[in-house]
């Protein structure tokens, strides 16, 4: 009877939790990104899914955790993106010889290191899954509020300073790689940082894809919390409405369509031109949004990436990003510095935007209200709305939704065009 109380207490984790106690931490933490998601409905499509991959990665036998593949020396002997079991041995064929995870088929790795490592290292490493989710989100998109507010974009490429500024600050603790990784959170885009991360620092995606896609989720705290510091009652109340009657544009726009069918054409092949490393998420967030534009012609391929293909990315995406975050991966100095970094380059991506707004109010006749430049980043549209929302405070009349969607979705480009270039200089 002892032997087979013995036996079913070794088939459970608890004796492996007890033994670590650290797995509660993680246990916590999914907890709470959970509360988070399905309670306080912050960013649920994608907080859900990583919450329940960090859940489940972290119970010990069920080898559901992501492991990661480094550079190691065996037996005095530098192997190369080698895997290292949870029982600490190193994943080696018959003779003893480490395999290279990149050299080994995806039916032997679903078979030794199971279904999240298949996953992982199908669909995620290969940087299939972020484009995919680009263009989904492209067919999501309406760029007209930028097409018609075109000077206001501008502010949302300044919000991307924050990324740059963090960069220079992170690579006196980091290396420039890593910080490059931590800095792109300051995009607010949580699969642009996914797949600067997979290019400059794998082993830090679950760290960073949780604080990238964290913050996201805080957008309706971070913002106004930003925006109360910068702000005066007097730059809140400025009425972009009043200021267009005030001061009319010239420009007027005969056919929306046209344009907006342009559009996606002609950035793509601009970008592609200076930026070649931004093309695979730039190109494919066009891609989604011609597809939209087009119309009937296209409204099948716009109903597949708008809904089957993007909520079967988003799922398998959060998951595996979930499933990277073990206990060993994620209970580190470096993790604690990514999630403080991540918060710096959050908040000063939105402070440079509404900086560069009163800046330009100091020479401009026709005044801009600083939130547009607090909406430069690439949560869309939860930033236009939280920011909607602070201006309707001041002013019940002061609807800028339209006028934060143009910097909002700029953003969304910046980011993208950002993550391109430290991929092409860092890579």
């Amino acid at each position: 009877m002892e032997e087979i109380l013995l036996k079913l207490y070794e088939m459970t984790a608890i004796g492996s939790i007890v033994e670590q106690p650290s797995f509660l931490i993680m246990y916590v933490l999914a907890f709470v990104l959970l509360y988070l998601g399905i309670k306080k409905e912050y960013e649920p499509l994608l907080l859900i899914p990583i919450a329940f991959g960090v859940l489940i990665a972290n119970f010990p036998g069920g080898d559901m955790g992501v492991l990661a593949a480094v550079d190691k020396m065996v037996d005095g002997e530098m192997y190369h993106n080698v895997i290292t079991l949870s029982n600490g041995e190193v994943w080696a064929d018959a003779n003893g010889e480490p395999y290279n995870i990149y050299e080994v088929g995806l039916p032997q790795i679903a078979h030794d290191l199971g279904l999240m490592n298949f996953l992982y290292y199908m669909l995620i490493k290969t940087g299939f899954l972020p484009p995919i989710i680009f263009m989904g989100v492209g067919a999501m998109t309406d760029f007209a509020p930028m097409i018609r507010n075109l000077k206001l974009a501008f502010f949302g490429a300044a919000a991307q300073f924050g990324i740059f500024a963090v960069l220079l600050i992170g690579c006196n603790f980091f290396t420039m790689q890593e910080a490059a990784s931590l800095a792109i959170i300051g995009g607010a885009d949580g699969p642009t940082a996914i797949f600067t991360t997979i290019k400059l620092a794998p082993h830090l995606l679950g760290p960073i894809a949780i604080a990238a896609y964290s913050y996201m989720a805080l957008v309706p705290v971070i913002v106004p919390l930003v925006v109360k510091l910068l702000c005066t009652e007097k730059d809140l109340k400025i009425n972009m409405k009043e200021q267009d009657k005030l001061y009319p544009s010239s420009v007027e726009i005969k056919n929306m369509r046209v344009l907006k069918i342009l559009f996606p054409i002609v950035t793509t092949t601009l970008v592609a031109i200076i930026v070649p490393s931004a093309v695979p998420l730039v190109g494919m967030l066009m891609f989604g949004n011609l597809i939209k534009e087009v119309g009937t012609n296209t409204s099948r391929l716009y109903d597949a990436a708008s809904n089957s293909i993007m909520n079967a990315a988003t799922i398998f995406l959060g998951l595996c990003v979930g499933a990277t975050m073990t206990v060993d991966a994620f209970l580190n100095l470096q993790t604690i510095g990514i999630v403080i970094g991540g918060f710096f380059a959050f908040g000063l991506s939105i402070a440079a935007g509404i900086l560069l707004v009163k800046l330009y109010n100091c020479f401009a006749k026709k005044k801009i209200n600083p939130l547009i430049g607090a909406t430069g980043l690439s949560a869309v549209p939860m930033a236009s709305r939280v920011a909607n929302d602070i201006a309707l405070k001041y002013d019940s009349r002061n609807h800028v939704l339209n006028y934060c969607m143009s910097s909002n979705v700029s953003g969304v480009i910046g980011s993208a065009v950002a993550a391109g270039i430290l991929i092409s200089f860092l890579g």
